[in-house]
């Protein structure tokens, strides 16, 4: 249920900065620039804010690597999916919500990651910042 919530929230974020439909942040913004620019600035540093925390967190849990190869997991699924009919690469739409959805699972996996490691090894993983 953990790694639902992750990557539901994941989805959220991805999704409410952009997606193909007319509700999202980067439309919004344009929109409303010349009359909201403040408020346009705060909810876009506040994402900003938001993805660069769950940069560190992937960067910390599964590294550059395994965020490549959890990327190329997803890029082969994609290829399957194509190969078998089953989705249509030529419709722009779509290919942004799959996009979507392969981030959100990148972006959940590197939040999870932690979690699940303690859990397979029994070991706990500890920082040493206090140098």
């Amino acid at each position: 249920m953990g790694f639902l919530l992750r990557w539901g929230f994941a989805f959220g974020l991805l999704a409410a900065t952009y997606n193909p439909t007319a509700w999202n942040y980067v439309r919004w913004a344009e929109a409303n620039w010349p009359d909201q620019t403040p408020l346009a600035v705060l909810i876009g540093l506040v994402l900003l804010t938001v993805y660069i925390v769950f940069l560190i967190a992937i960067l910390r849990g599964i590294g550059a690597l395994g965020a490549i190869l959890v990327v190329a997991v997803a890029a082969a699924l994609v290829w399957v999916l194509w190969d078998y009919g089953w989705i249509d690469l030529q419709d722009p739409t779509a290919n942004t919500w799959i996009a979507i959805v392969a981030l959100s699972l990148l972006l959940a996996v590197g939040m999870y990651w932690g979690i699940v490691w303690r859990r397979l090894t029994g070991q706990v993983e500890v920082d040493d910042d206090d140098a």
